[in-house]
C-alpha cells in the first residue's frame, strides 16, 4: 500500500509518505484493504474498503479513498474497481456497499448513480480540527 503513495496524492495532494504510513498502520488492522488497477506496473486506479457491520445494514463494505488517475478516466477502471467491490461484497455475505462523495463532486455523483449507487441520507460531519485534516 505504501508503494501507491503517488496514486494517492492525487486525492491528497499534501500527505505524506510518513503520515499515510502512520494512518495505514491504524486502519488496516480494521478490516482496512485496497484494491488497484495497474497499467504497465502503473497504478492508475486504487480505492481502499473496509468491511464491517452496522445495526441498520448488517455486513456492509464501505468505499474509501476512490481514484482514477486523470489521464485514465473514462476508460472502464472506476468500474473495475466497483465490479470488484460488488463481487467482494456479494461473497462476504454483504448486505450493502456504501461510500461518500463530497456534495460538489458532480462527476463522482454520476459515476457512482451509473454504478447503481443511490443517496439515503446526509452524511453529517462536526469538525473539530480543520488543520487536522489530509
Amino acid at each position: 500500500m505504501l508503494d501507491q503513495i503517488g496514486t494517492m496524492k492525487h486525492l491528497y495532494p499534501n500527505i505524506t509518505l510518513e503520515k499515510y504510513e502512520e494512518y495505514l498502520n491504524e486502519m488496516v488492522p480494521h478490516n482496512y484493504k485496497q484494491v488497484a488497477v495497474f497499467d504497465d506496473g502503473i497504478c492508475i486506479g486504487l480505492t481502499g474498503f473496509w468491511t464491517a457491520i452496522k445495526l441498520w445494514t448488517g455486513k456492509y463494505i464501505e468505499i474509501d479513498n476512490f481514484i482514477v488517475h486523470s489521464e485514465h478516466r473514462s476508460k472502464g477502471v472506476g468500474k473495475m474497481m466497483t465490479d470488484y467491490i460488488d463481487a467482494k461484497a456479494k461473497a462476504e455475505g454483504c448486505n450493502a456497499i456504501v461510500l461518500d462523495a463530497f456534495t460538489g463532486n458532480f462527476t463522482a455523483h454520476r459515476f457512482y448513480y451509473n454504478q447503481g449507487y443511490e443517496p439515503r441520507g446526509f452524511h453529517f460531519v462536526k469538525m473539530l480540527n480543520e488543520e487536522g485534516l489530509t
